[in-house]
């Protein structure tokens, strides 16, 4: 049978009371005498202190949805359409608004979600999507925009808080998909500091034990010997490299004294039969425990099994039931324990699938048309914004592009999208580019 389609082209939480600066924070507590207790451990080891931070601090995860998942069997089906496939769609908790039938937890909580049915992104090939949809505009070399999640690490992360402020869990923390985002550019002109820690395979940090034949006197003695060392160099040669090496050598030592969040081995089991048993679901898991400890930012990657080239169907057939699953967990866990509202929560790749099946039995490439979802921390509950045509080939209402996506992400956790960057004798660069306007519908 022919395909019908084959004509057509083949492409290759914001408040006014979340706006107060960490800045303005320590020059107030400053001035009442309170400095001493921003020290190492001070302020934050407090109990009703640190644990009403936890409770108010605004916080990320993203799950990375690596090689684009199709749109057509999650949040955008068109089922009696030659672009539909074999799947059907179900009703969910808001009138009139359907999934895929692959999706039946996430239809019970639709209500709670925000759904971006209409972005039309302009690459069609995996690392330059990866780098459009991480970073929020379009390459300008030889300049290296930051990633969202080292904008967020600079915006969100917390003083003295020995947990990393972006944290990268994916099955290969070698690097796969990302392979291009080599050391340094995901945090581009912020520097080294706000750059991720990568951590997967076996579910836990390897080597931060300080070795048994070094005393905690004598570690702590080296480390201020080389502090001295590199601000002497920093100081005499101007070096932001030699200041990025302090951050990270401070951020080693926070390590050292968190390892035991990153280990899942300590997380009740129940609760990794709820998400687990896969990698995916299991870093899911991860993330939630990581925020509720204060992480402001965690993406969850999870490798590029949703580029669906070849038997499409059958391996859906696997993957949505398991972003279902994970979905679902997380939200319900993150309301329940009081922290959906202040915890935004994206799901995404870096593009959709086409509408028509390939030869392969695949759907290839398609950033034309493809759907997103949000929720938590200053997203509205229970939203549908733009609409595709009836075989999802174009957007026919309200098309989105990256620009618009970071406006609203910034908006939603309360950072200005439109400030400039303190990069000095740097063109002028913005968070978000060209004033693009957020996606209102979806803000609360």
């Amino acid at each position: 049978m022919r395909n019908p389609l084959s004509h057509l082209p083949n492409p290759a939480c914001g408040g006014a009371d979340h706006v107060l600066h960490r800045r303005k924070f320590l020059q107030g507590v400053a001035g009442a005498g309170a400095m001493s207790l921003m020290s190492w451990g001070g302020l934050f080891s407090l109990p009703a202190f640190a644990e009403q931070a936890k409770r108010t601090q605004k916080r990320c995860i993203l799950l990375w949805l690596c090689g684009a998942p199709s749109q057509f069997e999650t949040w955008d089906p068109k089922p009696g359409r030659p672009t539909g496939g074999p799947f059907r769609s179900i009703p969910t908790k808001l009138p009139g608004v359907h999934f895929g039938e692959l999706m039946p937890r996430c239809a019970s909580i639709a209500d709670k979600l925000a759904v971006v049915r209409s972005m039309k992104t302009a690459q069609s090939e995996h690392l330059q999507g990866i780098d459009l949809l991480n970073r929020g505009a379009a390459p300008r070399p030889p300049f290296i925009r930051p990633t969202l999640g080292s904008v967020l690490a600079q915006q969100l992360g917390q003083l003295d808080n020995p947990i990393p402020n972006f944290v990268l869990l994916e099955p290969c923390p070698e690097g796969n998909e990302f392979k291009e985002f080599k050391a340094g550019n995901w945090a581009g002109w912020l520097g080294a500091q706000y750059g991720p820690v990568r951590v997967g395979g076996e579910y836990k940090i390897e080597n931060v034990a300080r070795q048994a034949d070094v005393s905690a006197e004598d570690h702590e003695a080296r480390n201020a010997l080389r502090q001295f060392l590199t601000k002497k160099y920093e100081n005499e040669r101007r070096s932001a490299a030699a200041s990025s090496q302090n951050a990270v050598f401070d951020r080693v030592k926070g390590l050292m004294s968190c390892a035991d969040l990153f280990d899942l081995e300590k997380l009740p089991a129940k609760d990794r039969e709820r998400y687990g048993p896969a990698a995916f679901g299991l870093h899911a898991l991860q993330a939630r425990h990581l925020v509720e400890n204060g992480a402001p930012f965690v993406m969850v990657a999870n490798g590029m099994p949703w580029d669906s080239h070849v038997f499409h169907n059958e391996i859906y057939q696997m993957l949505v039931p398991e972003l279902d699953r994970v979905i679902f967990n997380l939200i319900t866990d993150l309301e329940a324990r009081g922290m959906l509202d202040s915890t935004l929560v994206i799901a995404m790749g870096e593009f959709g699938r086409t509408p028509w099946i390939n030869q392969a039995r695949g759907r290839d490439h398609y950033p034309n048309a493809w759907s997103l979802m949000l929720a938590g921390c200053g997203i509205k509950r229970g939203v549908i914004v733009g609409a595709t045509d009836a075989d999802g080939v174009d957007v026919a209402e309200k098309a989105f592009n990256e620009k618009n996506l970071f406006a609203t992400i910034f908006t939603a956790l309360g950072i200005d999208p439109y400030a400039p960057y303190d990069i000095p004798d740097l063109p002028t660069f913005h968070r978000v580019e060209e004033k693009a306007e957020p996606i209102r519908e979806v803000l609360a």
